[in-house]
């Protein structure tokens, strides 16, 4: 059984409310978020891949990775952590970057904070993304996060499903 994506937008709030299920239980589907190997496997959407250069997931730590296009094309984004409750949750803000994490301040930062519950078939990600203003809020979605962001959702069904 295949799960949709729901990506509810909250204008007033700056938010993007995201909802997921898996077939997978909980522990599993932590370590596809937390671990870099995993990650590169599902994060970026088809024909994409993501590439992680560095990561130390542990509070006051980072990801550093790209987004690398069939072309040769290559996005730099940093995830600094900001808390982790082990198993369960944790908070992050990512911004896009340079190859060596210098922050780009023509992009947004997004405030992730993400939570994982076990389900009677599995598990649930509950993510609230959260914007400075509102115009930073459209300026995500307008660059395709939702469609992006879902499809990527989708490869972490097939990983998860191995």
């Amino acid at each position: 059984m295949t799960h949709t994506t729901e990506i509810l937008k909250d204008p007033n709030n700056k938010q993007l409310n995201i909802t997921r299920e898996f077939n997978a239980p909980v522990d599993k589907v932590w370590k596809a978020w937390t671990t870099a190997d995993q990650l590169d496997k599902w994060w970026a959407p088809k024909p994409w891949k993501a590439i992680t250069k560095s990561m130390d997931f542990k509070v006051g730590g980072f990801w550093l990775y790209c987004m690398a296009g069939p072309n040769g094309e290559k996005a730099w984004c940093r995830v600094d952590f900001t808390a982790i409750n082990d198993g369960q949750s944790f908070d992050a803000t990512a911004t896009f970057c340079d190859e060596n994490g210098n922050i780009d301040k023509s992009f947004p930062p997004m405030h992730w904070q993400n939570e994982f519950k076990a389900t009677a078939t599995g598990s649930k990600v509950e993510i609230v993304l959260s914007f400075d203003t509102e115009a930073d809020l459209e300026q995500i979605v307008k660059m395709g996060f939702k469609e992006g962001f879902s499809m990527g959702l989708g490869n972490l069904d097939e990983l998860l499903a191995k």
